[in-house]
């Protein structure tokens, strides 16, 4: 008989005071754009199943070839189903006091959030994984999907990929637990998850209590060699979980805790130390969940010519070719040719500057812009060539890159009372030469430095930690140290 029949077993599984066994399918992984389409859930209190009930749900959008074909569920048996809104009561009722448990729940929690979400509601329910709970009670083996149990478990179904069917294989799944290990075991490991975090990937391999909480930068890691994740923080521990906390609100979250399989991590000794290392590696390994801090190519800048008769007053330069010990010549930072030269006519029309003179409009005479009204006329005389370029300057001025206000390396110490850790990160013409942890690194640091290369990313954040060290605005828990070596 079907396993949502009415005459189905009653399974007897006493893990929890009060749970609901839940299974989902849907129309494809994505919780924020796919949906459901159909749901099944037993109750289970005080070890005795007292509920049980399943419905196909329409979804409000076709399925999937792929997805028909792996559950059996087409878009004519869900035509005539009842959507997920008027479902949601009779859900809500069979969760009431009871904890959501699911084989990877939180697929199915997603899921459920999302459809609450969009009825305005809020679900707010604690949650079990049987994947996590697997891994706990047999470490010894590295399946623990559902095809895996029933191979190791010797269990069977005729109904795998249908919502009840997956739900009576994993209620069978924990009655055979708790023959082989003892309900007292099967109890004891569900209440050590319940007490810690809820919302982690079942099949995240990495102990997240090793991660300290002080300062550093984390790699999310899947299947393969190359992260799919790189982040900073100042509270290591607290920021990685934070992650999975978010997964159901945004796409890439819930993406990244699909595929995330493990976590690591390198230490620092402060914030400025973690944004540097953060940086370094997105440029080194690219990792596709990274969209910012990503490597620029080829960034350009306008310099500016010293006489006010020189023709053009402004030409664009590649930031990789410049001496840098000339950037305070320089205006603005481009990603490209065309970017640049649009923000320049931008800048032009806003302040009447001369197409011609800027080089953006060859020939002589009348530039087109003056006919126009548009330009102040430099290019007929009407202007003088100084007044011009004095007003060039003022429009420029707020793109100016600063030169390097320092006499030759500069210094940064940072330190984590917590750890004892001590790092100094060496700086010259805006570039991160090196981070050492004591004078001997510091003179090798120095003896051996590499060619310099301008790094936007690098600019910008030591800009802002100069500016708060100025003005002192520091965190007590660190030593600030701004010198010339």
């Amino acid at each position: 008989m079907p396993p949502d029949s009415p005459h189905a077993i009653a399974h007897n599984v006493g893990m929890l005071p009060c749970y609901v066994m839940l299974d989902l399918e849907t129309t494809g992984a994505q919780a924020l754009q796919d949906r459901i389409t159909e749901v099944a859930a037993v109750r289970v209190e005080e070890g005795r199943e007292v509920a049980r009930w399943s419905s196909l749900v329409n979804p409000g959008v076709r399925i999937p070839l792929f997805i028909q074909r792996l559950t059996g569920i087409d878009d004519a048996m869900v035509a005539t189903a009842p959507p997920f809104a008027e479902l949601a009561p009779q859900l809500l009722a069979l969760l009431d006091g009871a904890v959501l448990v699911a084989h990877n729940v939180r697929f199915d929690h997603g899921f459920l959030k999302s459809e609450f979400a969009r009825l305005d509601m809020d679900l707010r329910v604690k949650t079990l994984c049987t994947v996590r709970l697997s891994r706990l009670l047999y470490p010894q083996h590295k399946g623990h999907g559902l095809d895996a149990l029933m191979q190791r478990h010797g269990l069977h179904t005729q109904s795998r990929h249908r919502a009840m069917g997956d739900v009576d294989l994993v209620l069978r799944w924990l009655e055979h637990v708790a023959q082989e290990q003892g309900q007292q075991a099967l109890a004891q490991a569900a209440s050590r998850l319940l007490q810690g975090p809820s919302s982690l990937p079942s099949h995240l391999e990495t102990p997240l209590a090793d991660i300290p909480e002080g300062p550093g930068v984390y790699f999310f890691y899947g299947e393969g060699p190359l992260p799919l994740y790189i982040g900073k923080s100042v509270h290591l521990r607290s920021r990685v979980l934070s992650h999975f906390q978010a997964d159901h609100r945004v796409g890439r979250e819930m993406r990244i805790a699909q595929e995330i399989r493990r976590v690591e991590w390198q230490s620092t000794a402060g914030e400025l130390g973690a944004l540097l290392l953060e940086a370094r590696q997105i440029k080194a390994q690219q990792p596709v969940y990274n969209r910012q801090l990503r490597r620029e190519r080829q960034l350009c800048t306008w310099r500016l010519a010293a006489a006010a008769s020189a023709r053009p007053l402004l030409t664009l330069a590649r930031l990789e070719e410049l001496a840098l010990d000339g950037l305070g010549d320089c205006f603005g930072v481009y990603k490209s040719k065309r970017q640049a030269l649009d923000a320049l006519r931008a800048l032009a029309d806003e302040h009447a500057l001369c197409p011609q003179a800027l080089g953006l409009e060859s020939g002589q005479g009348r530039c087109f812009a003056q006919q126009l009204a548009r330009c102040r006329g430099v290019c007929c005389g009407q202007e003088s060539a100084e007044q011009h370029h004095l007003r060039l300057q003022a429009a420029l001025a707020g793109q100016r890159l600063q030169a390097w206000p320092y006499a030759g390396v500069l210094g940064l110490r940072e330190y984590d009372a917590r750890s004892e850790r001590t790092d100094i990160h060496l700086f010259q013409h805006w570039c991160h030469i090196a981070t050492v942890h004591d004078e001997a690194e510091l003179h090798q640091a120095l003896e051996t430095r590499p060619a310099l290369a301008f790094d936007l990313d690098t600019y910008r954040l030591l800009q802002k930690f100069l500016a708060r060290a100025r003005n002192g605005v520091t965190d007590p828990a660190r030593q600030w140290v701004v010198r010339d070596l």
